[in-house]
């Protein structure tokens, strides 16, 4: 099946080739054959039952009175936390949650609707969006087994939004959903080479998503170019009286696609994200030449202050806003909820424990439920001092003191062999200042290493996804590096 755009897609329709019935029938068709059977991917942990019917309702209103938009019967996969009121369930990819019916669709599936968008399915995930575990292995879930990377079959996806990552590589769909915390867009975007945008704290709602941690929690879009993205993100992203975060925003998101955007962007290289890996920092220096070619001002090299200092607050923060933002979730479902609190969950994966934790544990879940309120002084520091080091001493700075208009750095390193004896080993990552400050990032594919894709990270100041569009856009445009995966059972050197 042929990789197309959402406008390639459009154009068809348009024109009367295809109709968003026959679109969504080759990609169940392609799921069916690819991720069900064949390479087995395991990218799809369920399949929307009303697909088609959708699918001609769009095909009859197009015909009547045209298309609502670019998204007009486009095919899009969600991640299995994101909430949508039909036959599907939503369960964060664990036993515990199965059989739930949301009550109502979240936001980011409301907005997709009332755009034209095709719900395709829910992708499968790192179960609770890989906070259950410091031993855990990305890609897993109970509900959902282990997705593995279109790449290189033995190879690890990277989390949470594994399923989404996987399934836009391999031509599941036109463009996927993904949430993050901290790397949960970035990382399984960079390591299946595609375009991942995480989105400012504040642009998208978080209502009926799922939580971890309301301070850092973000829906984003996840697509094989970063036209796609853009469009993706323009329908997700807007104001929601569920969620007032998104009522400081600024959602007008109106992308100015342009070859030459770069030409004048004071571009700063954060120098201590590299080091981990010779092959991937060989790949960094063609990418700053050829931002350098493209017209930008590099400044070489800058440093992103605090970047592993962070990591004990940030812990801290999640595991107190976890409790809290789960059991508020929780507690708000209806009927068929089997658990209301996260005391629940860890009870019943304790009962379960065959099938929910034959790998790894719930260390995480339990320190969470050991925290108290987040009135406490313990948390509300931590908190503070995350907003610090990330925002006003660490990008806020880099920023301002050397007057860049983005920061890039690698997103990550190749993807690692899923290994359930030791667990996840990363490989290099980029992402925890910006989840941490709430700030924006984009990865565009920028080589492969042993046929394995890396990715070019674009991190700016917050509600500037504009600019990382236009500059993610001009990058990707000259390059041109991604290939699509070919599925082979592991690396070939």
């Amino acid at each position: 099946m042929t990789e197309h755009s959402i406008a390639q897609l459009q154009e068809q329709m348009a024109s009367g080739e295809m109709t968003a019935r026959t679109i969504a029938e080759d990609y169940l068709r392609r799921i069916a054959e690819i991720d069900q059977a064949g390479p087995t991917l395991n990218a799809v942990i369920e399949v929307n039952p009303e697909v088609l019917d959708i699918a001609d309702r769009l095909d009859r209103e197009r015909a009547s009175s045209g298309p609502r938009g670019p998204l007009h019967g486009i095919p899009i996969l969600l991640k299995d936390n994101i909430d949508t009121n039909d036959r599907m369930q939503t369960t964060a990819g664990s036993l515990a949650l199965a059989g739930h019916i949301a009550d109502q669709d979240a936001t980011v599936a409301a907005r997709l609707r009332a755009a034209g968008a095709v719900i395709l399915g829910k992708t499968n995930l790192s179960e609770w969006a890989n906070f259950r575990s410091n031993h855990s292995t990305s890609g897993w879930s109970s509900r959902g087994g282990q997705t593995r990377n279109p790449y290189a079959l033995d190879r690890n996806p990277c989390g949470s939004s594994s399923g989404s990552g996987v399934a836009v590589a391999a031509n599941l769909c036109a463009a996927a959903v993904g949430t993050e915390t901290d790397g949960s867009i970035i990382c399984p975007s960079q390591t299946c080479g595609i375009v991942g945008i995480k989105p400012t704290l504040g642009l998208v709602s978080r209502a009926g998503i799922i939580p971890i941690a309301h301070s850092q929690d973000t829906a984003g879009p996840m697509a094989r170019s970063v036209a796609d993205a853009a469009v993706l993100l323009a329908a997700l992203a807007g104001p929601d009286p569920r969620d007032p975060i998104t009522l400081r925003g600024e959602p007008d998101l109106d992308p100015q696609l342009d070859r030459d955007g770069l030409q004048g962007a004071r571009i700063g290289i954060a120098r201590n994200f590299f080091g981990f890996s010779p092959r991937v920092d060989a790949i960094m220096e063609e990418c700053i030449k050829t931002l350098a070619d493209l017209g930008a001002q590099i400044i070489d090299p800058v440093e992103v202050a605090h970047a592993k200092e962070i990591n004990d607050t940030e812990t801290e923060v999640l595991l107190y806003e976890f409790q809290a933002d789960l059991n508020a979730y929780l507690a708000s479902q209806g009927p068929t909820a089997l658990v209301r609190s996260l005391a629940d969950v860890i009870a019943f994966n304790e009962a379960h424990a065959d099938r929910v934790m034959p790998y790894f544990g719930q260390e995480l879940m339990q320190m969470a439920g050991a925290k108290g309120p987040l009135t406490e002084e313990q948390y509300l520091q931590a908190l503070a001092t995350n907003h610090r080091l990330a925002r006003t001493e660490g990008i806020d700075a880099t920023l301002e003191q050397n007057s860049l208009d983005a920061i890039v750095e690698p997103s990550g390193g190749p993807a690692w062999l899923t290994d359930y004896i030791a667990g996840d080993h990363y490989t290099g990552g980029t992402s925890t200042p910006a989840a941490v400050a709430g700030y924006p990032s984009i990865t565009v594919p920028a080589g492969y290493v042993y046929g394995l894709p890396v990715g070019l990270t674009f991190t700016g100041p917050a509600w500037s996804e504009l600019k990382l569009i236009r500059y993610a856009y001009a990058f990707e445009q000259a390059t041109r590096v991604r290939q699509p995966p070919q599925f082979l059972t592991s690396v070939r050197l």
